[in-house]
């Protein structure tokens, strides 16, 4: 049953995801996780991502502006790397606190409260109509870059630093696009080896049954996407903004609080 609730799951969140206005990971990291432990999950959104943002570049690529990505994607490659280091002390830290509602004890852990909290604070500014015309200076990009990275690693969400730091930068839509997709494999490549090398074990098992899951989940979604895109009608885009936001609003505070995850 949690084999067809995960593939399902996936596929109507990756379908959303071009008339939401959320990213792909950004969608499925709360579906993911419901199922699976928050450092678990965000692995597997990352491969997802990683995987989607490798077949843009095929297709967009050769458009990307250079400049750009060496002057933003340069400082992101340590910055995801240390913010994917940092989550994963933080999933070895004790648990953030305990509390005992109608007597039964939740105790988020370090890991689901930075990645809980996040999800909230990205589901209520995406929704605020002065976030999405936020642009900093160009001078800022390296250092737009490294929070971008750090972000990137540490909880997932990179692409509203993105835009931020790159909607001034002068590019028209195709350059902007195309380098976008590569900055964001440029961070992928760099928080994915962190993941799998400090969560092992219980966290994040090479075998098995979860892997199943990822790996349905992972065709799933691009299954979603793909239909998405062609039979989903845009009038609904308030709507599935304002569902995404309550899912990353719910789970968030599932996860911050130690409900789940």
């Amino acid at each position: 049953m949690d084999i067809a609730i995960v593939v399902v799951a996936a596929f109507l969140a990756s379908g959303l995801t071009l008339y939401s206005g959320f990213g792909l990971g950004t969608v499925l990291l709360p579906v993911f996780a419901i199922f699976f432990p928050a450092e678990a999950a965000l692995a597997a959104v990352a491969v997802v991502h990683l995987l989607n943002n490798l077949f843009k570049g095929v297709l967009v690529g050769k458009s990307a502006h250079w400049p750009t990505i060496l002057r933003f994607g340069l400082p992101a490659i340590p910055a995801a790397i240390a913010g994917a280091v940092v989550l994963g002390w933080l999933g070895q830290t004790e648990a953030a606190f305990t509390w005992q509602p109608g007597g039964r004890s939740f105790a988020p852990s370090g890991a689901g409260l930075a990645i809980g909290v996040s999800m909230i604070l990205f589901a209520l500014l995406e929704l605020q109509p002065w976030f999405q015309r936020l642009a900093a200076p160009p001078r800022m990009m390296p250092l737009g870059g490294a929070i971008m990275g750090f972000m990137g690693g540490l909880t997932g969400q990179q692409g509203a630093f993105r835009s931020m730091f790159l909607l001034k930068s002068g590019l028209d839509a195709r350059h902007f696009i195309a380098t976008g997709v590569i900055l964001a494999i440029m961070v992928d490549l760099s928080r994915l080896p962190g993941y799998f090398a400090a969560f092992s074990g219980d966290h994040l098992p090479l075998g098995g049954r979860q892997t199943l899951l990822i790996a349905l989940a992972t065709l799933s979604a691009f299954a979603g996407a793909w239909i998405g895109a062609r039979h989903m009608k845009k009038a609904t885009i308030g709507t599935v903004r304002l569902i995404v936001a309550g899912l990353m609003l719910l789970v968030g505070a599932a996860l911050a609080l130690g409900v789940t995850g």
